[in-house]
């Protein structure tokens, strides 16, 4: 029997008007889902029932998180440790092919996915490209065969019972200062959130809840609730950032993976951020080519700290205070290092 999906509610009029003159890759309006207020597209509208209902298989493996906390080099790093090390395969199969976005067709709006079209126009790949990634990711995981590697942004609560069936699942968190600053870059880039405002008033709108996935901090809680399922990992981007093959072996431990050191920092180096970056396999090369991203690297710097160079003082208070009240009625703590390690990876 189907589920009953989370009740939505249309964000107000006003509001709506406000954020389409600011983020035009949608065109139609936004709503909140369920009782925390889910913040996203309105495609959320006719495809909500499917995702919340897509049939799980238990050896399926997923990766959660809000958006730019550690998702990509998490994503690589997983499929590697899971596929005996399968660097071949890695490097000549788009790493969105072997690991799959889950929901990412509800940013792709019909009108923005006709321009797409007509961009790319003459070009048959890049056209079905542009098709593809506007199909929900329910219908096309469905005739994938097992094992299937699942990404999605979605929030447990609005995910169907993947724990439940003994998927296993690794949730990545990153500290919210530097999500932020990762995210409005990211919307700025990519058309199909196509942001054209500044810094400050996107992160007025992330701090409110009012960008994708958000709220963050009841995204981040959900999971750390569950922390001690034995089917969830959950990491943070600090520990890769800081000591990358520890956190390598912690989850190749978790995926019941046995590797040896050679191997380990053989993975190490292939995820270097000076490799990384340069990797079109895990870099969207694929979007940028039918222009959806910005020529510009997906995978950015990948350090921890990188808020402080677009931080304003005013603005680090304020990011401050907010943390400091979320913080309050959890244990959940962002792991601070002395030093950064230079085998660092993407902060996707």
């Amino acid at each position: 029997m189907a589920r009953q999906p989370p009740k939505y509610e249309l964000l107000p009029e006003e509001k709506t008007k406000e954020m389409l003159k600011l983020f035009k890759g949608e065109r139609t309006g936004f709503v909140l889902v369920g009782p925390k207020k889910f913040f996203f597209p309105s495609q959320y509208i006719e495809q909500g029932n499917g995702f919340y209902n897509f049939e799980i298989r238990p050896d399926d493996t997923w990766i959660l998180s809000y958006p730019r906390s550690g998702t990509t080099v998490t994503q690589e790093l997983i499929w590697l440790l899971a596929n005996d090390l399968n660097f071949e395969k890695a490097r000549t199969h788009f790493l969105a092919e072997r690991f799959p976005f889950f929901e990412f067709s509800l940013f792709n709006h019909p009108e923005l996915t006709r321009e797409f079209l007509s961009i790319n126009k003459g070009d048959t790949a890049k056209q079905q490209l542009c098709l593809q990634i506007a199909k929900p990711g329910y219908e096309v995981l469905a005739k994938m065969p097992s094992p299937r590697f699942i990404k999605s942004h979605f929030p447990f609560s609005m995910l169907p019972g993947i724990l439940d069936v003994g998927c296993k699942v690794v949730y990545i968190a990153r500290n919210p200062k530097d999500v932020g600053t990762s995210w409005y870059h990211l919307n700025c880039a990519i058309k199909t959130q196509g942001y054209i405002g500044d810094f400050s008033t996107f992160w007025d709108y992330f701090q409110n809840n009012l960008t994708p996935w958000s709220p963050y901090w009841a995204h981040l809680k959900e999971a750390w609730a569950l922390r001690h399922s034995k089917n969830l990992l959950f990491i943070f981007y600090e520990e890769i950032t800081h000591d990358l093959p520890k956190a390598i072996k912690k989850v190749a431990k978790f995926l019941g993976k046995t590797y040896t050191d050679a191997e380990i920092n053989k993975v190490a180096d292939y995820l270097n951020i000076n490799n990384f970056r340069n990797n079109e396999m895990v870099n969207y090369s694929e979007l940028k080519a039918c222009e959806i991203i910005k020529n510009e690297s997906f995978v950015r710097k990948g350090i921890t700290g990188d808020y402080q160079t677009i931080f304003t003082e005013e603005l680090t208070a304020k990011a401050e205070k907010w943390i400091e009240e979320n913080l309050k009625d959890t244990d959940l703590r962002f792991p601070i290092f002395n030093n950064n390690n230079d085998n660092v990876d993407n902060d996707s």
